[in-house]
């Protein structure tokens, strides 16, 4: 089995620590392959950056020349998966909602920990959407930004244990890590706090092989039917992008850019 992983910014190293997660958890025999947008913000935090971000990753899925057999989309809280279904005849995995899925597996009430307060009513609005807001004890925001995560590894876990634990004071009896920057935090944080907590790239990545391996994949009756074909003006973009990086100098600083792929 072969499972695509996306970052939905253009941060390589922040895809790397995606992709490092995602092969930690996933089974013998299950291959994960990494990459991100071409173009794009280098991290989303907030609506506009979001969109920007959901147009760049489903123009990346139009120009992929490889097979796979499902779609882990890691950005928490943000749009395009709802593209992606469409676009896709393989099952497509979102790690919002995979987390919060597995987390009310696990406890009666579950919580989220995320990055910049202003992330906060985005992600409630999506699990609203997905009607996983009910049994939600609380969001939180760390004050961290996306990119900081990576700054300094104990002054973020610190941070997210500290977070963390006032959700658990408001109910939470499960921890869901906000972000994909925080792929591979789970076990020190729960460790600290002693509940369980959910990381949404483990967790979409074993969905994903449950899913894929019973065969399954989104239903393309009505919802996410396939998009009707029309012209869309320059697109893709991506196919633009490659070819006119192939020719240019920074050819190798773009190869290293697109690597796992």
């Amino acid at each position: 089995m072969r499972i695509l992983v996306m970052n939905p910014n253009t941060t390589a190293s922040m895809t790397a620590s995606i992709r490092a997660t995602a092969t930690a958890v996933a089974s013998p025999g299950t291959e994960i392959i990494a990459t991100e947008p071409l173009w794009g913000p280098e991290s989303i935090e907030g609506h506009f950056e979001g969109y920007l971000s959901a147009a760049a990753v489903l123009d990346r899925l139009t120009t992929l020349d490889f097979s796979y057999d499902a779609l882990v989309m890691a950005g928490f809280g943000e749009p395009g998966r709802e593209g992606a279904q469409e676009l896709l005849d393989v099952p497509v995995l979102d790690i919002t909602e995979s987390a919060a899925q597995m987390a009310m597996m696990l406890g009666h009430s579950y919580g989220v920990v995320t990055t910049l307060d202003r992330a906060v009513p985005q992600i409630r609005d999506r699990l609203l959407t997905a009607g996983l807001l009910q049994r939600c004890a609380g969001v939180r925001g760390t004050g961290l930004g996306v990119l900081e995560l990576e700054e300094d590894a104990d002054r973020t876990t610190r941070i997210i244990i500290e977070t963390a634990r006032e959700v658990v004071r408001d109910g939470a009896e499960v921890i869901c890590l906000g972000c994909g920057g925080m792929a591979g935090l789970q076990e020190r944080v729960s460790a600290e706090l002693g509940v369980p907590v959910v990381d949404g790239v483990a967790a979409a990545v074993k969905f994903a092989e449950a899913v894929a391996g019973l065969g399954l994949a989104t239903s393309a009756v009505r919802s996410f039917a396939a998009p009707r074909p029309k012209r869309i003006g320059s697109w893709p973009l991506s196919a633009h992008l490659s070819l006119s990086a192939a020719s240019s100098p920074r050819n190798a600083e773009f190869s290293s850019q697109t690597s796992g792929i």
